[in-house]
């Protein structure tokens, strides 16, 4: 079986999806189960809303072969409710999508809340990061004797990345029991917490192994990425009780309702260090990769039996899909205008 991914991925510094997609890339390549000729092909992943255009030339041409849909969001819980990327996903996953996978059980069942209809075939599948970039060598012993150090990472500037907590932290943190770096983009800048400029994986991981502990405060994450690297470096966290920060932390560190409680959750790790970083206990990237894997065989081999065909795409399907996406586009222009004007207006 042969696998291929439509997704245009990008070297250096850059999101969590672009990440993980080059990781299973390469998990497939090692397990010579990747081709970068489409024709060749009997699976096709595609991400989320990204690509879409590829996407349907692909189906037009080969509609016989497997489509898997790797899926995010919900957008609009992450972003504003008159984000139309979600109308988008839920669009190709029913009329493409021959199996949906999801990040977090939490991003499965907020996307069927809001509107995504159920696939024949669909699986909830922790991310995991290239595991000879983010894993525990030459990480920093902890000391609590010393100043404790604390991380947080975003590669993304939205301010619902956790910045509202991140500047509360700036300003409230005991900044002589402890010291916190922010690496990635920020819209805020800070007093006390050191900033850092956004770093590729291997930088990335070596400043995570100097810091202790991970702190994420973002909201209606489906599968942090940035948190998943800093566990897998050996740094127990504490993260925001929402999204799919509760399933990728579990025994791992903990979850906080409010920004107070952080400090409570602070003095917990640090007296139990060592059992919290034993308590990590993650996919790493060949588990996630062999669960991909069996993932798409099992519905290759189903078309192989004749026990399934794969999706018909008429017609109508790429009529509703184009227009879903003018009015996402339509829509991205009218805001970004809105956003000039009312910059002119002040």
């Amino acid at each position: 079986m042969k696998i291929h991914i439509i997704f245009e991925l990008k070297k250096g510094a850059t999101g969590g999806g672009n990440q993980f997609l080059k990781a299973i890339k390469e998990y497939f390549i090692r397990v010579n189960s990747y081709t970068e000729n489409i024709d060749e092909t009997d699976v096709i992943i595609f991400n989320s809303h990204q690509c879409i255009s590829e996407l349907i030339a692909a189906k037009k041409k080969f509609p016989s072969k497997i489509f898997i849909h790797r899926i995010d969001g919900p957008i609009r819980l992450y972003n504003t409710m008159d984000d139309r990327r979600d109308f988008v996903i839920n669009n190709v996953n029913k009329f493409i999508a021959d199996g949906t996978i999801f990040q977090s059980n939490w991003s499965k069942d907020r996307n069927l809340e809001m509107g995504i209809k159920k696939n024949r075939i669909e699986a909830t599948i922790l991310n995991a990061p290239n595991k000879n970039i983010f894993n525990q060598k030459n990480k920093v012993k902890f000391n609590k004797n010393r100043k404790i150090k604390l991380i947080s990472t975003s590669w993304s500037a939205n301010v619902k990345k956790g910045f509202d907590v991140y500047k509360w932290l700036d300003e409230n943190l005991n900044f002589d029991k402890y010291e916190m770096t922010f690496v990635g983009n920020s819209p805020i800048g800070f007093k006390n917490i050191i900033y850092k400029k956004p770093m590729n994986g291997e930088e990335l991981s070596n400043e995570l192994k100097q810091n202790d502990i991970f702190i994420t405060a973002s909201q209606k994450d489906p599968c942090s990425n940035s948190l998943i690297e800093a566990l897998h470096c050996g740094l127990p966290a504490i993260g925001l009780n929402d999204g799919g920060h509760t399933e990728i932390i579990s025994s791992g560190g903990g979850v906080f309702n409010l920004k107070e409680d952080i400090f409570l959750l602070l003095d917990k790790v640090v007296n139990n260090y060592e059992d919290y970083q034993r308590n990590i206990k993650l996919p790493d990237i060949n588990t996630v990769g062999k669960l991909y894997y069996d993932f798409l065989e099992n519905i290759y081999n189903e078309q192989l039996n004749g026990s399934y065909t794969s999706k018909i795409f008429n017609s109508y399907h790429l009529f509703k899909l184009k227009i879903t996406l003018f009015l996402w586009k339509f829509s991205e222009k009218w805001n970004g205008l809105r956003v000039k004007l009312k910059k002119c207006q002040n």
